[in-house]
């Protein structure tokens, strides 16, 4: 099993087209949690001129998100304009699958972004998708999020001496 991400940016926004463009990228699948949003529903500053770029380079973006709360996932996607589905139990491979679907692109060209090695990362991992892991908007999580944040730590610090 492939824990680590193919890529790793601070924040969504600094994911250029430029890197789009290069890694063949026609599509992506943005979490929610801590990657678009913080704790206390505040949206990701800048996503809205950042999603304007992404669109200019007709690339197509769906929101996936584990969380079963409909209604703030609904007030996320309809705020930046995307479809979404939420419930997605990733890492399981139907959330992806059902992405995948709607964007209407090969594995290969859809990009995964996400704040968690655990679930997004390994879920796009084992889905063939390019892995994009974002550091969190916050400290402040859900329970089960802080009882991984740890072990995820500890990757990310061996993914980034390995990648230097």
């Amino acid at each position: 099993m492939n824990i680590y991400p193919k890529s790793y940016f601070k924040k969504v926004t600094d994911i250029s087209t430029e890197f789009l463009q290069k890694n063949k990228i026609k599509g992506l699948i943005l979490d929610v949690d801590n990657t678009l949003i913080d704790f206390d529903r505040n949206l990701l500053k800048g996503i809205d001129d950042w999603y304007k770029k992404i669109r200019e380079i007709d690339v197509k973006c769906i929101i996936l998100s584990n969380s079963n709360k409909k209604d703030k996932i609904k007030m996320v996607a309809d705020s930046i304009g995307i479809p979404y589905i939420f419930f997605a139990t990733k890492p399981l491979k139907r959330g992806f699958i059902k992405a995948q679907k709607e964007l209407e692109l090969p594995n290969e060209n859809i990009g995964v972004v996400g704040d968690q090695i655990f679930t997004d990362i390994i879920g796009a991992n084992r889905c063939k998708m390019f892995s994009i892991l974002v550091e969190p908007i916050a400290e402040k999580d859900i329970w089960v999020t802080r009882l991984k944040r740890p072990i995820e730590n500890m990757i990310i610090k061996r993914y980034v001496s390995k990648n230097k």
